[in-house]
């Protein structure tokens, strides 16, 4: 039960709520990642697990629920904890979504690494038997109206629900993300990645240097929408890629030219460890989601034929 050897503390503003938040990452001798909300008279632990998610809708994870405690987009904060070999710590935050910072995970892992971290290992999910789920399964969840109008907007910007997310296993015992991206945007248009992670320095400095800086992303022109909708109230151009209305361009410099699909790996990642450890086979996304993620791991974990835990 690997924790951190020292307090972290972080400070910033949601990148929906805009409002500042303070975090305060504790060492805990018991095994999880649990938040807790110290802006509220309720301050019981809200794990941090792919049972406990609320909401993915608001293109992010939220654990927790939204009429109660809960604590939202937690994906990249999460990624900085997996890469850095942490599972077990208490994350005090004096309100309801983690600061955004530049929009990417590596300011987290660079604070979290600073303290260090107690000896052991993560421990290891072994994904037996393939397992998929697809965007119309998603969408069966929804309401009749909140289809429709997710209807009209793909209707209206081209695109098409054929997205999945699949789990499969391999000889490896290692964590092998293939993630694809298509949108209509031309400076975006399909793009693919992989990333390999086996716990050793070499992938782990792979991920610092190739992917933690790659920042979430959206078209300017949204802002406004997102906004007066209670989101995208923290965004700006240090923390977001913004898109220009043609979509052939952005208002600030992109890292890489395959910035938008490196930031959905590290969205795979703190969404995959909300399994409580390294999920051990292919993990393949197209045109994948918050949503799906959080699907898989549940379709995953629905049958202990499907996996194997190995401390």
């Amino acid at each position: 039960m690997p924790t951190i050897k020292k307090e972290v503390i972080l400070s910033g503003v949601g990148i929906h709520s805009g409002l500042p938040v303070n975090v305060v990452i504790k060492p805990y001798e018991k095994n999880g990642i649990f938040f807790k909300r110290v802006d509220l008279d309720d301050v019981q632990l809200i794990p941090a697990r792919f049972d406990n998610v609320g909401e993915t809708k608001f293109r992010n994870t939220t654990i927790g629920k939204l009429n109660a405690g809960h604590v939202q987009t937690i994906e990249h904060l999460m990624a900085a904890l997996f890469i850095v070999g942490i599972d077990s710590a208490i994350i005090e935050i004096n309100g309801a979504e983690t600061p955004i910072l530049d929009g990417s995970a590596s300011e987290f892992i660079k604070k979290i690494k600073a303290v260090g971290k107690t000896e052991g290992d993560l421990k290891k999910i072994i994904v037996k038997k393939e397992v998929v789920v697809y965007a119309a399964d998603v969408i069966k969840q929804l309401s009749l109206f909140v289809r429709l109008k997710l209807w009209m907007f793909n209707k209206i910007n081209g695109r098409k629900v054929d997205g999945f997310v699949k789990l499969s296993p391999n000889q490896d015992g290692v964590l092998n993300i293939n993630a694809t991206l298509v949108y209509s945007e031309p400076i975006i248009g399909k793009q693919s990645c992989v990333y390999s992670y086996d716990g050793t320095k070499k992938s782990i400095d792979d991920f610092i240097k190739n992917f933690a800086r790659a920042r979430t992303f959206g078209k300017y022109s949204e802002w406004e929408y997102l906004k007066k909708r209670g989101m995208g109230r923290g965004a700006n151009e240090n923390n977001v890629i913004a898109l220009n209305d043609a979509g052939d361009g952005t208002l600030n410099k992109l890292l890489w030219k395959d910035e938008f699909v490196r930031h959905k790996i590290i969205d795979a990642i703190g969404d995959m460890f909300t399994s409580g450890g390294v999920v051990c086979g292919n993990l393949e996304s197209y045109k994948g989601s918050h949503a799906l993620n959080n699907l898989v791991l549940k379709k995953l974990f629905s049958n202990p034929d499907n996996y194997d835990i190995v401390q």
